[in-house]
């Protein structure tokens, strides 16, 4: 049995009797304790610390001993792999009947481990290169999340901030929106192009959508996307794509992102995107002024520097789209990104458009087209049937009324209180179907008719309920009247 810590402190407060000449038996007897026990802990000898149990690590089996091979394996595809989701796919998949905790202590200490080996190629994973570029060479991009920035405005959308950074002066910029679409993230790097006055000969990215079109394993070539390569050539940067969970591959965008979110937006509030691009825009001369430790310099002379070194911009700019496929309805309206958009009843050429048929949309960042498609036409080339302003509400109605001059509006409806069909009174000359939320209720056509006016006995004799009336008296008393639909 192992002493508890208490008795080893009373034993220990004895210490000074026994240098007096006391005997084991009188301070085991003041003590409580054995004369052994007193003589164990108050000798010359005598550990200076209570005694402890020994450790019982690795000598009994832990739960998860036989699925640590499998724990490993996991962690080394996918080094954030959370021990959350360990513990769910061990239970589902192999039976494991520990608790999480376990699994939560084990991933910790293989995650320390794994940091600590080196990679197939022999390599720390835990190190990286530092690398340096001449001016012009890079910039890299990066989003930023900036929540609902404009809450206090009454404006619930989430607002994002696209960054872009040159690499060799660290100058900065930074513009605000509300989507992250293709056309957005593309018209930004236009934006920013004018900014810096120049392309720089490469762009770093993260695996976004938006550039990539889809994961491959590592080591392979990364697919781009159709229209992110596009881009990337009419502006003449070659684009450079991060490996899985590299994020210090980018870090002066990274930090760039914190420092923009510390001095633009922090501490204050605003009322449209245009006041945020504002505020970073007042931001920039500041940051110009400032000189960076890693280099010593100020950003802005180093950014001159930087700026002449840029690629030209061509003379036309490259409009990003992104193409959807969607099927004319019976009203003539197409349904696109939660609102409907109407095509003509007849294209340019002649050719009516059906119900059902497969048109061709394209979206922009501020407005959206919509093409026959090539199969559709007699030539094989697709045309363009309308364009309209992309709606910023959903469930909008964008309506050209040219499209529907062709359909049916219903202004050859007609009525009439005469009990023939007088050919004088036929509608002669088309008039426009009034507006249903126009017609006030006091000026409804129909309220000013004046019908005929009946005693209710008459229905009365009709139906056979009483007798017919006397030619020779009036009316009966107390016979009332119906007024239907008098003025």
């Amino acid at each position: 049995m192992i002493l508890p810590v208490e008795a080893w402190m009373d034993i220990r407060r004895f210490a000074p009797l026994r240098a007096a000449g006391a005997t084991w038996k009188e301070i085991a007897a003041q003590a409580g304790c054995d004369w052994r026990t007193a003589r164990k802990y108050l000798s010359a000898g005598a550990p200076a610390s209570p005694p402890r149990a020994p450790s019982r690590a690795g000598t009994v089996p832990r739960l998860v001993d036989p699925f640590t091979d499998v724990i490993d394996a996991w962690l080394a595809v996918d080094p954030r792999l959370r021990a959350s989701v360990i513990h769910e796919r061990l239970v589902a998949e192999y039976g494991f009947t520990g608790h999480y905790q376990r699994i939560k202590v084990y991933v910790a200490e293989a995650r320390h481990r794994l940091e600590l080996e080196s990679d197939a190629q022999g390599r720390p994973p835990g190190l990286h290169r530092r690398f340096e570029v001449v001016a012009g060479a890079q910039a890299q991009v990066d989003w930023g999340d900036e929540g609902t920035l404009l809450a206090g405005a009454g404006i619930s959308s989430k607002v994002y901030s696209f960054h872009m950074t040159l690499s060799y002066s660290r100058d900065p910029f930074v513009c605000f929106t509300i989507s992250q679409d293709l056309g957005t993230f593309f018209d930004c790097h236009r934006r920013a192009f004018a900014h810096f006055g120049g392309v720089p000969a490469a762009i770093v990215y993260d695996r976004t959508k938006t550039v990539v079109r889809r994961h491959v394993a590592p080591g392979r070539a990364v697919p781009l996307h159709p229209q992110a390569a596009a881009f990337a050539e009419h502006y003449g940067f070659a684009i450079d794509v991060l490996a899985a969970y590299r994020p210090t591959g980018k870090g002066r965008v990274e930090r760039q992102v914190a420092i923009a979110r510390e001095h633009v937006l922090a501490g204050r509030s605003f009322s449209s995107i245009a006041e945020v691009d504002a505020a970073f825009a007042a931001w920039v001369p500041l940051r110009r002024q400032q000189v960076r430790r890693t280099h010593g310099e100020l950003i802005g002379a180093r950014a001159a520097r930087d700026h002449a070194a840029l690629a030209p911009l061509p003379e036309f700019d490259y409009r990003v789209t992104e193409s959807h496929l969607r099927r004319v309805g019976r009203d003539a309206l197409i349904s696109f990104a939660g609102s409907s958009y109407s095509v003509p009843a007849r294209s340019a050429d002649g050719r009516v458009t059906r119900a059902g048929q497969r048109v061709g949309v394209r979206a922009g960042n501020d407005d959206i087209s919509i093409y026959r498609l090539p199969a559709d036409g007699p030539d094989g080339v697709a045309l363009l049937l309308a364009r309209h302003q992309l709606s910023t509400v959903h469930g909008a109605m964008v309506i050209n009324p040219a499209h529907w001059a062709e359909l049916p509006d219903g202004h050859t409806r007609a009525t009439t209180t005469s009990a023939g069909d007088d050919p004088a009174r036929r509608l002669t000359s088309p008039s426009p179907e009034p507006d249903p939320a126009m017609v006030l209720p006091g000026a409804r056509p129909g309220l000013g008719v004046v019908v005929a006016r009946r005693p209710l006995a008459d229905y009365d004799r009709l139906a056979g309920l009483c007798a017919p009336p006397d030619p020779l008296s009036g009316p009966a008393a107390g016979t009332g009247e119906s007024l239907v639909g008098a003025a």
